[in-house]
């Protein structure tokens, strides 16, 4: 895509994009199934779970399948998810950041946006409570002027509301802003919010392959986003 629309806003996924969470997360629901009496997932399979926020990670762990239903066809019963997302929030809330990992370049990326003058935010389908702690433990968290998670709006990624959300608070119409993630889930709410839409490579996306996605380039790291992001501004005077 190409616009004479200057960008002035850099919205950013959270888990996949700027960090790599997967072992936290991968820790606390195997935690979880373990204490409803459960084998634990194979990290391969609970990578493709995550997504789509906390509650479905918990029915799909639960499930022990990505669709969310167990061999039965059926979704846990509600009382059984009632008493997984319960375990893993108190699992998670206890390890969350421990072996966390800023991805290589996410850092110089950020910094590099700064100094084109562009504003920052994370728009994440992660929980206010986990959100914060865990931008602080890595030390990711003074970037960002705006910070939109999965309980800030009625609806979460894909649907545009959080992006919109982003752009309202920072004052700029989305066609001045690009949503920057690893999943069909970033690339689906960007463009449904009418910003422009970049995709990294390393993340996790359900198990899908990202060069599928509908977005206007994939970069291989943050640093190359920055660039990007030069180049259509120098492109928009």
């Amino acid at each position: 895509m190409t616009s004479r629309t200057p960008i002035l806003v850099v919205l950013l996924d959270l888990d996949g994009t700027l960090v790599d969470s997967i072992p936290d997360l991968a820790s606390a629901a195997n935690a979880m199934r373990l204490e409803l009496g459960m084998p634990p997932l194979g990290l391969e399979v609970l990578t493709t779970f995550v997504g789509k926020g906390i509650d479905n990670l918990v029915r799909r762990t639960l499930a022990g399948s990505l669709g969310g239903k167990g061999l039965s066809g059926g979704e846990p019963d509600a009382g059984l998810f009632a008493q997984g997302l319960a375990s893993f929030r108190r699992h998670y809330g206890l390890i969350n950041g421990d072996m966390a990992a800023v991805y290589d370049g996410v850092i110089e990326g950020l910094r590099a946006m700064q100094d084109q003058g562009l504003k920052l935010a994370v728009v994440t389908n992660k929980p206010t409570e986990f959100t914060g702690p865990l931008l602080t433990r890595t030390g990711l968290a003074g970037f960002f002027s705006v910070i939109v998670c999965g309980d800030t709006c009625a609806r979460r990624k894909p649907d545009p509301d959080q992006v919109l959300h982003a752009c309202e608070r920072l004052g700029v119409a989305p066609a001045q802003a690009v949503t920057i993630g690893d999943s069909l889930n970033d690339a689906q709410a960007g463009r449904a919010a009418g910003t422009r839409v970049l995709a990294v490579p390393y993340g996790y996306n359900e198990g899908q392959d990202v060069y599928l996605l509908d977005v206007d380039g994939i970069v291989p790291r943050l640093t190359d986003a920055a660039q990007v992001i030069a180049q259509w501004n120098a492109a928009a005077r």
